[in-house]
This record gives C-alpha cells, sequence and structure tokens, in this order.
C-alpha cells in the first residue's frame, strides 16, 4: 500500500496532517476513495441533482449546465503514484483497500444494499483518513483506475468542509479523471449507517444508464444521495458487502477501538432484480504480513449476509 516505515523517535509534540502522506503529492491535492485529486477535479452533487455521462450536471429544476467542468490536472494512486490514463495498475495500488467482502460474476447486478454502524472515535490521530463502504464497481481488472465505482461511503477525517470528522456520502469515482459526490453529513458514533445502490431500468438490463447511490443515517433519518444518468449504460457486475479503505495509517491504534467492522442486512439482487439467497461473499484481503506497517491483524469472515472486516 505505500506506506512509510517511521521510527517513533521521529515523532513530534505536532503531528502534521497525514503523517504518512506521501511527500511527491502537491500540497493542495485532496483524499477522495479513490486517491489524490487537485480539488477542481472533485464535484459536489447536490440534492436533486444528476450527473450527466459528459460530466455536466442536470440541476433540479431540469436545467442542465452548458459546459461540463474539466480537469486539467493528473491524479495520483493512495502510494503517491502518478496516475497514467489507460495504464492498468495492480488493485493494491490504484486503490488503498485493506480488506474487502466481494463477489463477481459475468452480468450486471440489480441493486446492493447493506448496514453498519459508526465506530468509536480512534485513539489516537496521525492525519488519517478511514473510509467503509459497500457498493459496485464496473470491472474488476480491466484496469479499475479507469473504470467507474458507485459506493455509499462512511468516511472519517476525510477532509469534507462544513461536517464531523465522520460524515456519509455517495461516491461516483472516475470516469474522466474526475471524481462526483453527494452533499455530505455529520453522523456520530454509534449510528446505524444503510448504503444502497440501485440502478432505475426495466428489470432483465444487462446495462444501464441510471444508477442511484444513497447513504442514509438511520439513526437521525437523514440521508445524502448522487444520481447519474451515463451517456452510455454500463454494467456493475462486481458487487462489494463491505471494503476497508485507508490513508495514513501510523499505528494500529489509529483505527476505531473496536477493532472491527460489521456490514450486516447485505442483501444482492441480480439484474432482474430477483434477490440472490446465497451471493457466495468471499473475503479478499489485500495485504500481506510483512508487507505493510503497521500490522493490525486484518482479517475478513463473510456470511450470506454480510461481512466483518477485523482491522
Amino acid at each position: 500500500m505505500g506506506f512509510l516505515v517511521l521510527s517513533l523517535g521521529m515523532l513530534s509534540a505536532q503531528m502534521p496532517v497525514g503523517w504518512n502522506r506521501p511527500t511527491n503529492l502537491p500540497s493542495d491535492y485532496v483524499i477522495t476513495p479513490f486517491g489524490y485529486f487537485h480539488p477542481s477535479c472533485v464535484h459536489e452533487i447536490k440534492q436533486g441533482e444528476t450527473l450527466l455521462g459528459d460530466g455536466r450536471i442536470r440541476f433540479a429544476d431540469g436545467t442542465e449546465e452548458l459546459v461540463a467542468s474539466s480537469c486539467g490536472f493528473p491524479r495520483y494512486s493512495p502510494s503517491g503514484e502518478l496516475v497514467v490514463e489507460g495504464n492498468p495498475e495492480p488493485l493494491e495500488i490504484s486503490w488503498s483497500w485493506i480488506e474487502a467482502g466481494q463477489v463477481s460474476k459475468s452480468t450486471n447486478y440489480g441493486k446492493v444494499t447493506a448496514t453498519w454502524t459508526v465506530p468509536p472515535t480512534p485513539k489516537t490521530n496521525h492525519g488519517q483518513t478511514l473510509f467503509f463502504f459497500p457498493g459496485f464497481a464496473h470491472v474488476k481488472t480491466n484496469p479499475p483506475n479507469e473504470e467507474p465505482i458507485i459506493q455509499p461511503v462512511l468516511g472519517w477525517d476525510d477532509g469534507q468542509q462544513g461536517v464531523g470528522p465522520w460524515n456519509i456520502a455517495s461516491w461516483d469515482c472516475c470516469p474522466s479523471g474526475q471524481t462526483w459526490y453527494s452533499t455530505p453529513l455529520t453522523v456520530n458514533t454509534g449510528d446505524k449507517i444503510q448504503g444502497t445502490v440501485k440502478n432505475t431500468c426495466k428489470a432483465g438490463s444487462q446495462s444501464c444508464s441510471k444508477w442511484s447511490i444513497t447513504t442514509k443515517d438511520v439513526t437521525t433519518a437523514q440521508s445524502t444521495t448522487l444520481t447519474t444518468d451515463y451517456s452510455q449504460p454500463l454494467s456493475f457486475p462486481w458487487a462489494l458487502a463491505g471494503v476497508l479503505e485507508v490513508y495514513s495509517i501510523y499505528q494500529c491504534s489509529d483505527y476505531p477501538p473496536n477493532r472491527s467492522i460489521k456490514f450486516s442486512n447485505v442483501a444482492l439482487w441480480d439484474d432482474n432484480f430477483k434477490r440472490i439467497t446465497n451471493p457466495g461473499w468471499t473475503g479478499m484481503l489485500l495485504v500481506k504480513k510483512g508487507s505493510t506497517t503497521p500490522w493490525c491483524n486484518y482479517a475478513v469472515k463473510t456470511t450470506p449476509t454480510g461481512a466483518t472486516l477485523t482491522y
């Protein structure tokens, strides 16, 4: 994952933000659930608005942007490598995933839902960022850094403005080297979160241009939704029951002290919107012992209706 190994003697009274942030990154680049982007390439989609396939926004009143936002800046992988569009990269380089419960097939999925609870605040702060989410990915290996992933996300200290350190937003990344997110909302430890990703095409569609990603705080009844209308229909044959993605973990206490998160009530529907009784969720560990520092007892356990990620 590209984590830097630092001695405890290097710590000072004032810990800089992102202690393990790659040193070659421009200072204004921001963290997303898909690497580091220039701020001009990260766009908020407000409630009632729709992201169009060419990058323009359709507003709540039906009018549309005349010109799409453009991104004139490169992006960087979580390990700090410059991303060259069209150049396949290993999954662990493209994404800063630690572990996931996942399943894939050759045809389109129609809907996935999952619930999980906002963990306690980490005991230590070294500028780390944490993401927890279910979701769909367009394709698994061809290459992942170019293909859309749609995900309802719980984030910790991810740089969102105007919200608390624990917050939720729905994301769509990264067509045309850009990423979009719905308006973030503050959530609190103990709140129950429900994530839903679904298409709004007719049953049996092997691909669909219209997808809805909703992240809901069930405890407070608040939700934030990102709606897409791609210019070309896409299939999403890779389903995610739950994923842990991290940046700048320096020691294991940078994780929440409960040391695991459980995605429960996970349900998956096929392209005919028929619920799959046993999707065959499997654990995927993207780090090996000795390959990253620190090593925090990572493990994944799955059931037909859930995934527990240990950290």
